[in-house]
This record gives C-alpha cells, sequence and structure tokens, in this order.
C-alpha cells in the first residue's frame, strides 16, 4: 500500500492511496479458494473445480466484495498508522471504479482531524452561585395563583351572561338549513371568552339569560378541521339554560384535597418543593452558561472545519423553522448560514470538543440505569405512543445519541464545578429571572 499526503490545510488532511494488483489478485484467490472448498461442479469432486473456471464464474462478484473490504481496511490502516481522530466519516473515494484484473486499486481519503485540546486549569475557574429562598410570600403568591385557576361556577337566576361567565346550553347547528353531524349538544357547559367555539359564537351569547332561545350565525374558518364545514355559513339553535357566574376557589383544604394533598398545610408544602425545585433549575442552568463562558474565554485551539459548518448549517435551519413555524416539512429553500451562525457554532462546536476530552480522560460514563431513566422521561411526553417512540430510539443510534449526549454533558460540568471556586450569592427571583431571560438574547444570533 503507498500513501502520499496531497494536502495539508490546519487540521484538513487529504490522501491518495495505492493498492497494488498483486494484493487484490491474492485476496481474491484466497476467497476464491474458500468457494472451492464448499462448491460441487459437475465432473468434478467436490473442493477440486479448476480455479480458472471458478474465476470465470464468481470473479466480478468476488472483485467488487475484496475492493469494498480492501478500502475499509485501507482507511483503517491508515489510521492506525498516523494515529489521527478523524472528526467525522472520512469521505472516501475509489478514483478507478471500473478497473481490470491486474489494475492498481486507487483511493482517495479526505478528512478533517480532531483537534489536541490543551488542559485547563479549573481551579482557577471563580464563580457566583446565584441562590434565591423561598420565601412565604412566594408560596402565598402560587397559592392564590392556584386559587384563580381553580374556578368553581354557581348559577345566578336573572344573570345576564358576560365574559368569564358558564353558560349551559343545548344547541343544534345546521347549514343550509340542515344539522350536521357532530353539530349539537345537550347540557353544554361553555365559558364566554374561553375562545373554545368558532369565532364569533360566544361573543353572540352575551347577555343571554337563563331560558331564553338564541340564534347564532357564524361561518366557520377556510382552514376549519372538518373539510366538509370549512368556510361553510352555519346557524346554531341554542337554548340557554343556566348563567353561572365565577367563584374563585377559597385557599383551604377542600382546594388542598382537590390538588391531591392532605390538607391545606400540605399543599403548602408541595408548592414550596415544586418552586425550590424551579428555582434550582434557574439557578443551575445560569451557572452552567457562566462555566461554558468562563472556558470559552480560556481554551483557545484549531476548529474541524466540517464539524464548524454542519453545527452553523444546524443552526441556521433551527433558527430558520422558528421564524416560519407554519413551515412543517424540510421542503423549502435552503438556507445559508451567516457570519453570527458560524461563530455560535465555533463556540458550540469549541466547548463541545473540550466537554468531550474532559470526560473521555476523566472517565465519565452514563449508566444504562440513568440512560433508560432518561428515555422513560421523554417517552412520557408522548402519552399512548410510548411503545412507538421506544422502537424509534432502539432502533436509530442518532435519536439514542441525542438523549445520551446532554447527559454526559451534564456530569461533565458538575465535575469541573467541583474543581472551580464556586461561591454562593443570594439573589431575589427577580435577578434571578432576569439573568435567565438575558440568556438567549446572548446567544441568539441576530436575524
Amino acid at each position: 500500500m503507498q500513501v502520499t499526503e496531497t494536502k495539508s490545510e490546519g487540521l484538513h488532511r487529504e490522501y491518495a492511496v495505492t493498492v497494488g494488483a498483486d494484493a487484490l489478485a491474492a485476496k481474491t484467490n484466497e476467497k476464491l479458494e474458500r468457494v472451492r472448498a464448499d462448491f460441487q461442479m459437475k465432473g468434478f469432486r467436490k473442493g477440486k473445480a479448476p480455479l480458472p473456471l471458478l474465476k470465470k464464474m464468481f470473479g466480478k462478484s468476488l472483485m467488487g466484495e475484496v475492493v469494498q473490504e480492501t478500502v475499509q481496511e485501507t482507511v483503517q490502516q491508515h489510521l492506525e498508522d498516523t494515529g489521527h481522530r478523524p472528526a467525522q466519516q472520512p469521505d472516501v473515494e475509489v478514483k478507478n471504479r471500473t478497473f481490470d484484473e491486474g489494475d492498481d486499486l486507487t483511493v482517495e481519503i479526505r478528512y478533517d482531524m480532531l483537534p489536541d485540546v490543551p488542559e485547563v486549569d479549573f481551579a482557577g475557574i471563580a464563580l457566583e452561585k446565584k441562590v434565591v429562598e423561598v420565601d412565604d410570600a412566594a408560596v402565598e403568591e402560587a397559592l392564590e395563583r392556584l386559587a384563580e385557576s381553580s374556578v368553581d361556577y354557581e348559577a345566578e337566576e336573572g344573570r345576564a351572561a358576560a365574559e368569564g361567565d358558564q353558560v349551559v346550553l343545548d344547541f343544534v347547528g345546521k347549514v343550509d338549513g340542515e344539522a350536521f353531524e357532530g353539530g349539537s349538544a345537550e347540557d353544554y357547559p361553555l365559558v364566554i371568552g374561553s375562545s373554545s367555539f368558532i369565532p364569533g359564537f360566544e361573543e353572540q351569547l352575551t347577555g343571554a339569560k337563563a331560558g331564553e332561545e338564541k340564534s347564532v350565525a357564524v361561518t366557520f374558518p377556510e382552514n376549519y378541521g372538518a373539510e366538509h364545514l370549512a368556510g361553510k355559513e352555519a346557524s346554531f339553535d341554542c337554548t340557554v339554560k343556566e348563567v353561572r357566574a365565577p367563584q374563585k376557589a377559597g385557599i383551604d383544604d377542600a382546594l388542598a384535597q382537590r390538588y391531591g394533598a392532605e390538607d391545606l398545610d400540605g399543599l403548602k408544602g408541595q408548592i414550596r418543593e415544586r418552586i425550590e425545585q424551579e428555582y434550582e433549575g434557574a439557578t443551575r442552568t445560569l451557572l452552567k452558561r457562566r462555566l461554558l463562558d468562563a472556558l470559552d474565554e480560556r481554551v483557545q485551539f484549531d476548529l474541524p472545519p466540517s464539524l464548524v459548518e454542519a453545527e452553523a448549517q444546524q443552526i441556521a435551519h433551527q433558527l430558520w423553522h422558528e421564524e416560519h413555524p407554519e413551515v412543517q416539512g424540510h421542503d423549502h429553500e435552503k438556507v445559508e448560514p451567516d457570519d453570527e451562525h458560524r461563530k455560535l457554532a465555533e463556540r458550540r462546536v469549541r466547548l463541545g470538543l473540550l466537554l468531550a476530552e474532559v470526560g473521555q480522560k476523566e472517565k465519565v460514563e452514563i449508566s444504562d440505569q440513568e440512560l433508560g431513566q432518561a428515555i422513560m422521561a421523554q417517552a412520557q411526553q408522548y402519552p399512548g405512543r410510548e411503545r412507538e417512540f421506544f422502537d424509534f430510539v432502539r432502533q436509530n443510534r442518532g435519536a439514542l445519541e441525542q438523549i445520551r449526549a446532554p447527559l454526559f454533558e451534564d456530569k461533565v460540568v458538575d465535575l469541573i464545578l467541583g474543581k472551580a471556586k464556586v461561591e454562593e450569592k443570594p439573589v431575589s427571583k427577580d435577578e434571578l429571572q432576569g439573568e435567565i431571560e438575558a440568556l438567549d438574547e446572548e446567544e441568539a444570533p441576530a436575524s
């Protein structure tokens, strides 16, 4: 095997590799011998068929196998000899795909190498951990919001329906004078202002009282789910049975029991714990971001261009979809990354390589139990389709890696934080929230 370096720029490498015809012939003959051992040809004993005849019968197919195996072995041998670590799967091209017996095999190999990542003195990193204490006022405020969202409705005789009231009614919907399927109901509780019905329906019930009959005229939206009704004019014959006024739930044991607590003190304890978790999550997010900022300032090294470009493409594509939420698929114009996208991509690639290097040196691992718990947590986002999600993850290595990667990153971050100087600083919840909101503005590229 003859290897010639044809390009060396930064981390990028290109090589021309030639495998001699003799080596290819030797491999082909080895395969022919293995075929002959089990082959029965008419007129010959098993395993005694002439090689020239076998070559005529199987030569082309065996040569294809030989070429494929030789290319794989060539790339592997080259990487072992050089000690290079490709940033991505090497780009391999067979230059003479159609060659005759006796020709050499010529292969071109192109790849970006992973860089040498410098060591960082984590003990020299000083960070502030913003800590918020959950006070009684925060718990009471959360209780108030919970009570306001736990509205009961009580019927009031003679009350005229207003926004926020609940109207209990029977209705029959008609198009062109004919009732349509799914357009009728009895004793239906409708909150005026909830926008749960066709636009214009609820507003026409304003002022209605119990016992009144009203005809409500609406037009179904053009994008209505039922195609036979989309864009059609319809009328609803409505009978109002009750008008109920909203009643905010009391902050008492009854409210607590509605949410699974034994009493009010138990509910307060649950709320306090939930708020603590929210604060801890926000504190963790902020602390991790400030650590990554500190690492980004301290570490500089060459980056594989292919990784940066791939990350920039992904960032640009994601942001484009955020700006065009109406486009669900990927059948759209090509999105080209700009300088801001590439700048963010460089940061992400640099920090990703650094964390990966630290994790490898420190032998950070994700256990099957940790990975299983993460998969289970994500599966719960697809109620009724959990099994489908499990099967997808099991069969898709990329999906599994997307779940494993953040677990690995968080473990490495915790390891670094354990070596850095971290001091707690008490702050208010508003100060913490303000810093969290600023994170998105710091990272988001200008559109």
